[in-house]
């Protein structure tokens, strides 16, 4: 086995970069605590079987819970953050649901393949992408066309880096009888979320994101009216992995539909006990980000969004006459920083910085900002002021 995996690694081709580890800066998944990956080592147990797991299960989702402020059951399921966005849309959509999609941003936008592909049918609300749903203009769209099951929408928007005022959206959109789902897979601990004062009815978070922990869990919340809706559909659900209602009953019965990554979860709660012990988690993402933002409008460069901007991630325009590709390709090379790109209607177009969760922090970001500045400059773009200098000063 060790000579045909020498075999295979001289087939590749590897950087002098690949080499050397990288800080990542990335909009998720972010760094990592050693306590979360010593967590994830620990002696494991057969979760299908073992009690004291379930319980163990229970507790970690009620943390979830009380950090998200909800009384809604919570579940942890076995898949990355677009497993729970998928299987919001699986366990409520019926062939012919009329769903209201709210798009101002491409994962506002990518709902309605969920949509979709569960048979309903998308309505999709195209507001500005470089500012948050306005209120009043949803309430003045809803007036003439509100026959909806459900809606969706997005509380902060990985790609444009713009945060949606759920607690003014969803409660407008209940009082026209629409129950919401809302990805908060990058908000989730990176902005306020109050699920119940939003009176949202499936949240839907990440662990990779603001949490810190390694991609592979979603984070579930799902209301009494969500699931009442579950149970009087016409149909079944016409999914087996992305079925809410098959963990409904998992305490009561001890039975998971599946076998829990048992190590994931191991992990998730100690990242999720990071953030309770963390009293200034949201402050400390606030001040970084504005620090950020203001940085680089000082250097010269120019934000992506207009008003809105999320705590957990900062999105400019690549400059005129570079690519990204040189700008992320410069930024490894040289000073072992990955920073992202973006994709779909943005490829190509604008860059992310991700400050959430670990990646929160001044020492990484100031780092960061002279990696940017000397990259920009190495290509010839003129930096209009000592970033790193500019960002410690902003704090």
């Amino acid at each position: 086995m060790d000579q045909k995996y020498q075999e295979i690694k001289k087939q590749r081709e590897y950087p002098e970069w690949e080499e050397q580890e990288l800080r990542i800066m990335t909009p998720g998944p972010t760094q990592v605590s050693s306590n979360v990956y010593r967590a994830r080592s620990y002696v494991t147990t057969n979760p299908d079987l073992d009690a004291g797991f379930y319980d163990f299960y229970k507790d970690t989702c009620d943390l979830v819970a009380s950090l998200i402020d909800t009384r809604n059951a919570v579940y942890i399921m076995g898949g990355e953050g677009i497993l729970g966005l998928e299987a919001a849309c699986a366990s409520l959509t019926e062939p012919g649901d009329r769903v209201l999609v709210i798009d101002n941003g491409i994962f506002g936008k990518g709902f309605a393949d969920f949509v979709r592909l569960y048979e309903g049918d998308p309505v999709v609300f195209t507001t500005d992408y470089h500012r948050p749903v306005d209120r009043e203009e949803l309430r003045n769209y809803l007036e003439q066309d509100h026959d909806f099951k459900y809606a969706t929408l997005v509380h902060s928007d990985t790609p444009s880096g713009v945060l949606n005022p759920v607690e003014e959206l969803c409660p407008l959109l209940k009082s026209y009888g629409i129950l919401t789902v809302v990805d908060s897979v990058t908000g989730m601990f990176a902005d306020e979320l109050h699920v119940d004062r939003a009176q949202i009815d499936i949240v839907c978070g990440g662990s990779q994101k603001a949490l810190s922990a390694p991609p592979g869990l979603t984070m579930v919340g799902v209301s009494e009216d969500a699931l009442a809706a579950m149970h009087d559909r016409k149909v079944p659900i016409r999914s087996f992995y992305a079925n809410l209602l098959t963990f409904e009953h998992y305490y009561r019965d001890k039975w998971f539909p599946y076998t829990m990554p048992i190590s994931d979860i191991y992990g998730l709660r100690a990242a999720l006990e990071n953030v309770k012990a963390d009293q200034e988690q949201l402050t400390r993402h606030q001040v970084l980000a504005k620090a950020v933002r203001e940085t680089l409008a000082a250097a010269g460069l120019s934000l992506y969004l207009e008003d809105g901007f999320a705590s957990s991630v900062t999105v400019f325009y690549v400059p005129e006459g570079l690519t990204d590709r040189q700008i992320l390709d410069g930024m490894v090379k040289k000073y072992h920083i990955m920073i992202a790109g973006c994709f779909d209607v943005l490829a190509g177009k604008v860059l992310r910085i991700g400050h959430m969760g670990n990646n929160a922090n001044v020492s990484d970001l100031a780092d960061t900002m002279e990696a940017l500045q000397g990259t920009l400059a190495d290509l010839g773009f003129p930096v209009a002021c000592d970033m790193r200098q500019s960002f410690l000063e902003r704090l």
